[in-house]
């Protein structure tokens, strides 16, 4: 809400917040209760009721919280917290950044840009839905106002920040390439210690008579056992064989396979391998135990490793963008998803086969060479489809074209809903013969066809796709910034199609121009 010189920011929707304070107070109390009456900390109503006055308390600050905008600057805290002042000299720019919850909600939240480069988000105002927009649109420009007024915006134009544009944070991707990463090495570590394991089970033999303790670990010994029952465990639940009076051992655990196989009263043959049951054999049914190869781990590692590409990617396009402004769209990392996925059909395969070294045989180097000249052109190619193209260098790069007989359907689209573009009804723009026309298809025929006006568009300049133009539009597109009779217009395509576009806007406003002085 605005009042005069002043914008208060609250909670809109309070009555649910003081449901879960009451429940908290309630579980406090009930904490205090249990324990007095105990006197014993570790219990369990004691620990849920402390839990539930903290999220109490969670939600008392959150009812409480208040920011308060006025000559002075941006002011904000709640009872249970310090106010916090920004002024307003010290406040570069205002903008509006959009958070994005599970199911794809959108949540607008408004940020302040400090001189110092530094980005600080306000609790208040929040729009959660469609409903809640108006107002959030309105306490938004009113602060705008008072910063316009009181302090010394560097620019009069409102940046949106959204998940694919460069003012984007990047901790997390890096957060999570890290941690890919270091997973990679981990399993790759594991690799050498998996093939020796493996590879000594598979070369054991008996233990021959007198042979010493210590060295009976790396033979197989037997011992026979009765089964004194089965204990068949869940999907994700163990498994377990008992076995009668506890002789050699208790129970093992095993496969659920492996369990389902052995019935009460069956007498086994136990082979024991490093300290460990290793095979049970019966009259009709043996459970050995599994041994990872060293294929499989490093299968593991360079998944992994490969899936770190992915937040590798989006680093890198973002340091490729960092000299555009924070609410400019920075290229799709698809590109190099496509390397990722291409690199992963022939380095899964070589590491699954070759884990602990690089293959001797001529078929592999040649199947690894190929891989890695595929790689290559690939990633080369990824590079120059993700490359920051501005409109200079689209419009000198594209050339001249004549024009087509017959219409041509080009995928364009106006952002804001006019007469001739009706609840943002058009999808194509077609060209040829007759005017321009907005059309909800992309052809053949002008069925639905709205005539453009191209009278009343006058080119204001042609930029990168923002935040603020919503993310239906795709990352490659260019925005042409029009002016249909005094009121702002975006028009949205492809930038060499965006350039034909606006070429033959000019040529049909030039023609229709010419009519009329001849007439």
């Amino acid at each position: 809400m605005t009042a005069g010189e002043e914008v208060i920011c609250r909670p809109p929707r309070t009555r649910p917040l003081w449901v879960f304070i009451g429940l908290g107070a309630a579980g406090g109390v009930l904490a205090a209760g249990r324990l007095v009456y105990s006197g014993e900390f570790v219990d369990w109503w004691v620990g849920g009721g402390l839990l539930a006055a903290l999220v109490g308390v969670a939600f008392l600050h959150a009812v409480t919280l208040e920011v308060r905008a006025d000559a002075y600057g941006v002011h904000t805290g709640s009872r249970l917290r310090r106010r916090r002042d920004v002024p307003w000299h010290d406040i570069a720019d205002l903008r509006v950044h959009i958070q994005y919850g599970r199911h794809g909600e959108e949540y607008f939240r408004v940020g302040m840009l400090g001189r110092d480069g530094r980005t600080r988000r306000l609790p208040l105002p929040l729009s959660v839905s469609r409903e809640d927009r108006p107002d959030f649109d309105a306490t938004l420009e009113a602060l705008r106002t008072l910063h316009r007024r009181h302090g010394a915006p560097e620019s009069d134009h409102l940046a949106v920040i959204s998940k694919r544009t460069s003012g984007r944070g990047v901790a997390v991707p890096l957060i999570l390439c890290v941690l890919l990463l270091a997973g990679a090495g981990l399993a790759a570590w594991f690799v050498p210690v998996t093939g020796a394991t493996k590879e000594a089970w598979t070369s054991a033999v008996p233990c021959a008579a007198g042979t010493p303790s210590a060295e009976s670990r790396e033979c197989l010994t037997t011992e026979d056992a009765v089964i004194a029952r089965t204990e068949v465990g869940g999907a994700k639940q163990p498994s377990r064989l008992y076995f009668a009076n506890g002789r050699p051992l208790d129970r093992i655990t095993l496969s659920r396979e492996g369990a389902q196989g052995f019935r009460t009263g069956d007498r086994v043959r136990l082979t024991w391998w490093r300290g460990q049951v290793r095979v049970v054999a019966g009259n009709h049914h043996v459970w050995r135990e599994h041994f990872t190869s060293a294929g499989s781990v490093a299968v593991i590692a360079a998944t992994l490793a490969l899936a770190a590409g992915w937040p590798a990617a989006r680093l890198l396009v973002h340091r490729r963008g960092r000299r555009l402004a924070d609410d400019e769209v920075l290229p799709s990392v698809l590109p190099f998803l496509g390397v990722l996925g291409t690199t992963a059909l022939w380095l899964l395969p070589l590491c699954y086969l070759h884990p602990l070294g690089p293959p001797t045989s001529t078929g592999f180097l040649v199947w690894a060479a190929a891989g890695t000249l595929a790689t290559s052109g690939l990633f080369v190619l990824a590079w120059r489809a993700t490359r920051i193209r501005t409109p200079h260098e689209a419009a000198s790069g594209a050339a001249p074209r004549e024009p087509a007989a017959g219409d041509v359907f080009l995928a364009a689209r106006f952002l804001e809903s006019t007469d001739y573009n009706p609840n943002h009804f058009g999808t194509h723009i077609v060209l040829g013969d007759n005017p321009p026309a907005v059309v909800p298809h992309p052809g053949p025929g002008r069925f639905a066809a709205r005539p453009i006006p191209v009278r009343r568009l006058t080119l204001q300049g042609v930029r990168r796709l923002r935040g603020g133009d919503g993310e239906a539009v795709p990352r490659g597109w260019h925005v042409a910034e029009l002016d249909d009779a005094g009121e702002p217009v975006r028009l949205a395509a492809a930038p060499t199609d965006l350039i034909r576009i606006v070429q033959a806007l000019d040529a049909a406003r030039a023609s229709q121009e010419t009519t009329l002085t001849e007439a």
